[in-house]
């Protein structure tokens, strides 16, 4: 027996959450766990002082927090995430032209964790390092788009939660809603200057095997040269971005999207990122 009962219980209830599809009450927490009520309401106003959990008064349930989440998005950078993705963001450049980005939530951040950038490329504010707000970026949005309904509230309760850098972008919990379920339908994000003036990107986010949003992978260029939806040019044949970033997620299961809407289930369907591609001779093969 653990000689720590208090933090014993505390896990406990943060995989019980974990395992839930939703947010639960806390009469569910406590029957589940086999503890008294007043012992959960204690534990679950502790954690989410702590940010571990999330109180969601209308409906009376308690969820996952946003400090829940970035546990678990360290662990996912632990695992090597950017050695598999690292191949994939330099074939991606070589490919179109375009400058690519590994990224994963940090809160209602887009964290970067890798950076791939051509020859001659303007220089980006997205570098390695760097965090901008979610809800910007598309990177960020691939992935709040694949979150929880509730998990995305938590995170964009009113609109003192939007942050803005051009005028550009959602700027109320409303707008946010109905731009990610038209991008989850569609499986992928894209932003035209919301981040800077003159660029734009467009991302696909890859998932675990929960299907939890584990990172994104975005290719940014010039608004004058910009990355258009559509199929690619005869031999110039390559897999969209969608299945390349499920790929990226990892063996141990990662990368297996959930569902429709699911980055893997879409890679066959999703329109095909180019950054104005032309194909060149057979035996050179395309040219940005």
């Amino acid at each position: 027996m653990s000689v720590v009962p208090a933090a014993t219980r505390a896990l406990r209830l943060l995989r019980f959450l974990a395992s839930r599809p939703g947010p639960v009450s806390a009469s569910a927490i406590a029957n589940g766990l086999g503890l008294p009520r007043s012992s959960v309401y204690q534990l679950l106003e502790a954690m989410a002082e702590e940010g571990f959990v999330t109180h969601l008064p209308e409906e009376r349930r308690w969820g996952l927090g946003v400090a829940a989440f970035e546990i678990g998005s360290a662990y996912l950078r632990h695992d090597g995430i950017e050695r598999l993705a690292r191949p994939l963001l330099h074939q991606l450049t070589e490919t179109t032209g375009a400058t690519a980005h590994l990224g994963v939530l940090h809160g209602a951040d887009t964290l970067y964790l890798l950076k791939e950038q051509p020859p001659h490329a303007p220089t980006l504010i997205t570098g390695v390092g760097v965090r901008l707000p979610a809800h910007l970026t598309a990177s960020g949005r691939a992935m709040l788009a694949r979150l929880p309904r509730a998990q995305v509230r938590a995170l964009y309760p009113d609109t003192g939660a939007f942050t803005d850098r051009t005028g550009r972008g959602p700027t109320t919990p409303g707008e946010l809603r109905d731009l990610l379920t038209q991008e989850r339908q569609q499986g992928w994000s894209i932003e035209s200057g919301q981040v800077t003036e003159g660029f734009l990107s467009v991302a696909a986010a890859a998932s675990d095997h929960n299907g939890r949003p584990a990172a994104a992978i975005s290719l940014t260029v010039p608004v004058a040269r910009p990355v258009t939806p559509g199929p690619w040019p005869d031999g110039c044949g390559t897999p969209p971005v969608n299945s390349r970033a499920d790929s990226a997620a990892g063996p141990s299961g990662a990368g297996a999207a959930a569902g429709p809407s699911g980055a893997g289930a879409a890679a066959g369907s999703a329109p095909r990122p180019r950054a104005g591609a032309r194909c060149a001779p057979p035996s050179s093969g395309c040219a940005p």
